[in-house]
């Protein structure tokens, strides 16, 4: 089954993707991945989506859209996670027509509920490797040394959009353009969704339940 995993910045998307594909051997498409391996290689492409996400804006749905469609033309049958993609209703359009013509489907749209006081307090506190991109948190999940990365050694920063003011631009954009999808997977009987404020072992056995 192939998924959509949404939900706003912090919910936990990307922590539980990791496991779905570690233990279902899915694939993880995340646009955010895309762009900051564009962003570090310098590409032209990087170049524009960093400028958008510095100010804690979404990046364009043109340039998301056909980074998406280049990974979904190599997946070679394996299911696939979308998680940060689509982030509006005009992208999930645009999904739907994609997977139409490759003859892919969605399974399940699943949508993590998080308060926004627990987003704050996550994102706030969230690190990222410049090097190899892995995620630490200061409270739930610091690096050994601070400052340095368990898996590669490379310098461990908080990212300029996950600082407190980009932040609230981040969940305010969220509210107006994200928020409808959730409408929209209803309609289609593709929605479904989970408590993300729960310990993230219990979030992924709920999301694994709804693949059966």
């Amino acid at each position: 089954m192939n998924l959509v995993l949404f939900g706003a910045p912090g919910a936990g998307k990307g922590t539980q993707s990791e496991r779905l594909v570690r233990e279902l051997g899915m694939v993880q498409i995340s646009t955010g991945d895309l762009f900051r391996a564009a962003i570090k290689n310098k590409t032209a492409l990087g170049v524009q989506a960093q400028s958008y996400m510095d100010k804690g804006q979404l990046v364009p749905d043109s340039i998301v859209i056909g980074m998406v469609d280049e990974v979904l033309a190599n997946l070679n049958g394996k299911s696939f996670i979308l998680d940060g993609f689509p982030r509006n209703v005009a992208q999930a359009e645009a999904l739907g027509k994609i997977l139409s013509q490759r003859n892919l489907t969605i399974g399940k749209a699943i949508f993590l509920e998080v308060r926004k006081e627990d987003l704050l307090s996550r994102l706030t506190g969230r690190r990222v490797c410049k090097s190899c991109g892995a995620v630490y948190h200061v409270q739930s999940k610091p690096a050994k040394i601070s400052g340095v990365c368990d898996q590669c050694g490379g310098e461990v920063i908080q990212r300029n959009d996950d600082k407190e003011d980009v932040i609230a631009t981040r969940l305010k954009t969220y509210e107006e353009s994200t928020e409808p999808l959730r409408g929209y997977y209803r309609s289609s009987g593709q929605y479904a969704e989970v408590n993300g404020a729960q310990d993230a072992e219990l979030v992924f056995q709920s999301v694994k339940s709804l693949l059966k």
